[in-house]
């Protein structure tokens, strides 16, 4: 199995063309795999100013494939022709998967370096991946020891101790703008009942604010407020709550965007300063309500500028810390990878043996003789096993899988096909081919008749012959 992955970033394209792509983004998975033999898998990571598709391919031949089927499926859902589809997208593979996706769920790849968002927005992509059925085994792994590097960089640098995150950086902004920065005394709007919302509101409350009215086009701001504090604001409600607001926050990615007319039209005869915050992605506000007297604008472009850099030593072992995890799990996969042909071979070899020793029963009958060949030639299977096993792990650590595979084939006729994984609800043993019980059908006797009744002789080594 491959891993390959699909990114688009505020660092690669523009934050329109990023909200573009993303139309559709839950339903890309299931469509994918619907009807495409070039992918086992596949998860979307798509957030405020990222649209990135994480996908498992059954082999290397198959990848160029499985991005088309992707870029295919991207451009049915969102209207941007193939074309423009495909060049938005940067291509990752092999090791450059890993290192990428561990990056961002660090918070390394963020426009606030070190923000906490992105980590539980990485968790719930595999989440929703998972109960759609969409995750494969490679997937889920690769997104677990992400989460697991996230946490690591977290507890091991001093990103950890930051706290920053796109929300605090824009309300920090907002502050700045203000006549007063005092939040305790500030009246705030918010848009939208989302997982930005909730951070924002989590936000506002840690500066202390306590005037939050909550809006949502959907209805679920009774339900949002119930659990997070604030007021739920009706539409009838909605112009006054506007008017008498500092600061509104649009979190919400509505498709009925708020322009400069309806700003205008609520804030008529007020001279009160006002604030507006968008963090939606595909924006809640027109930008041309920035040109409007007494009104701020902060949008995520504005985030990015303003976020301050973190010292370089911090940024530098919070690398370190992702590429070394990004090569401990490449490492893990291609061991993956070679256990297959272990376990072809050793199939292979436990076939050979069990007709050898169907002929030897035949012959001799359950005797002490025939245990004494089987030890034998149990112990000599053991014995030759022992170099093309040590030297799979070897071949594999360098990169070279492929000649041992190739080797199988040509010598033996072993054709080692990849099995397809089911996505696994718990950690398996990468080292699974060579379990206890693996290694034990080669190397303990198993007496049986020819029709099948098991064998009355059983010692732990044979009789000794006088």
């Amino acid at each position: 199995m491959v891993l390959l992955s699909l990114v688009a970033t505020h660092s690669n394209v523009d934050l329109e063309t990023v909200a573009r792509l993303s139309v559709g983004a839950p339903q890309v998975p299931s469509a994918v795999l619907s009807d495409d033999r070039a992918l086992s898998g596949a998860v979307v990571l798509a957030t405020c100013n990222r649209f990135e598709i994480y996908a498992e391919a059954p082999s290397e031949d198959d990848v160029e494939a499985a991005r088309s089927a992707i870029v295919s499926t991207i451009s049915e859902y969102s209207g941007i022709p193939e074309q423009s589809v495909s060049s938005s997208f940067e291509t990752h593979t092999g090791q450059d998967v890993a290192e990428h996706l561990f990056a961002v769920g660090a918070g390394l790849d963020s426009a606030v370096i070190g923000e906490r968002e992105i980590a539980g927005q990485v968790r719930r992509a595999l989440i929703e991946a998972q109960g759609s059925g969409a995750a494969s085994g490679g997937l889920v792994r690769l997104f677990q020891a992400a989460s697991k590097t996230a946490k690591d960089v977290g507890a091991q640098t001093a990103l950890g101790s930051r706290g920053r995150s796109i929300v605090s950086v824009a309300l920090e902004l907002a502050g700045d703008l203000s006549e007063d920065a005092d939040w305790s005394r500030k009246a705030v709007v918010l848009f939208g009942t989302g997982a930005y919302a909730g951070a924002t509101m989590a936000a506002l409350k840690d500066k202390g604010c306590t005037d939050i009215s909550v809006f949502s086009s959907s209805g679920r701001a009774e339900a949002f407020v119930a659990t997070r504090g604030g007021t739920a604001v009706a539409a009838a409600d909605l112009p006054g709550a506007m008017r008498r607001a500092d600061v509104v926050i649009g979190c919400s990615g509505s498709d009925a965007r708020i322009d400069a007319a309806d700003i205008e039209r609520v804030r008529d005869g007020s001279n009160r300063p006002l604030v507006i915050i968008d963090l939606a992605l595909s924006h809640d506000f027109d930008p041309a309500v920035g040109t409007l007297d007494g009104v701020e604008l902060i949008t995520l472009e504005s985030v990015r500028a303003a976020a301050p850099e973190e010292q370089a030593d911090a940024l530098a072992q919070a690398g370190d810390l992702v590429r070394a995890a990004a090569r401990t799990f490449e490492e893990q996969q291609t061991t993956r990878a070679m256990n297959a042909a272990i376990v072809a071979l050793r199939q292979h070899t436990q076939a050979v043996l069990d007709s050898e020793m169907e002929r030897v029963r035949a012959q001799h009958g359950c005797t002490a003789a025939a245990e004494e060949v089987e030890f034998a030639l149990r112990r000599m299977v053991r014995q030759l096993l022992h170099v093309p096993t040590v030297r799979a792990r070897e071949l594999a650590a360098e990169g070279r899988q492929d000649e041992y595979t190739a080797a199988l084939e040509a010598l033996y006729g072993i054709d080692v096909a990849p099995a397809v994984e089911k996505a696994p609800t718990a950690e398996r043993d990468p080292h699974a081919a060579e379990s206890p019980d693996a290694v034990a059908r080669l190397t303990r006797p198993q007496h049986t008749h020819a029709e099948g009744a098991a064998c009355p002789v059983d010692h732990e080594r044979p009789a000794q012959s006088a």
